[in-house]
């Protein structure tokens, strides 16, 4: 009985880190470097389901409030790529609320501690600025072993 108490205490701790990662592929397209991640961070395709994927595509002529439209090769290849390598995971893969990773429960649930002032700090701005307080963003972790928050 120790030894399986034992082996289910491992596994509770090192769940969280498995869980807080999702990576970037290795595929990914040069145009989603030079058109998306230049107004944003590169996120990570997992982060979202195909079919979020494929809402955000079609309004890029809106895309929360900006015309991040793109020509249609790139839009294409994009468009397959982040589709290719969305979510399966059902955390992850329930369409977004207004297509924003912010509104999916998931996020909502990791982050409910989060006071709204907090998101407003000048180092964060909003909470899609994963990068402000998840240093280790960029390589697809967001353990909480990697929160720096921003004080201002």
């Amino acid at each position: 009985m120790k030894k399986l108490f034992t082996l289910m205490m491992a596994i509770l701790a090192i769940t969280p880190a498995i869980a807080a990662k999702v990576p970037m592929p290795s595929d990914a397209p040069k145009s989603y470097e030079s058109e998306c991640a230049s107004c944003h961070m590169a996120y990570p395709p997992g982060l979202l389901g195909e079919k979020s994927w494929q809402n955000v595509i079609s309004g890029l002529n809106k895309h929360f409030g900006t015309d991040a439209s793109l020509d249609a090769k790139d839009q294409k290849e994009i468009s397959y790529w982040l589709q290719k390598n969305a979510a399966t995971k059902q955390k992850y893969n329930v369409v977004a609320p207004d297509n924003r990773i912010t509104k999916t429960p998931w996020f909502i649930r990791e982050h409910d501690e989060i006071k709204a002032d907090v998101w407003k700090r000048a180092g964060i701005k909003s909470a899609a600025n994963c990068g402000a307080c998840h240093t280790t963003a960029a390589e697809g972790i967001f353990s909480e072993k990697s929160i720096s928050i921003p004080a201002k």
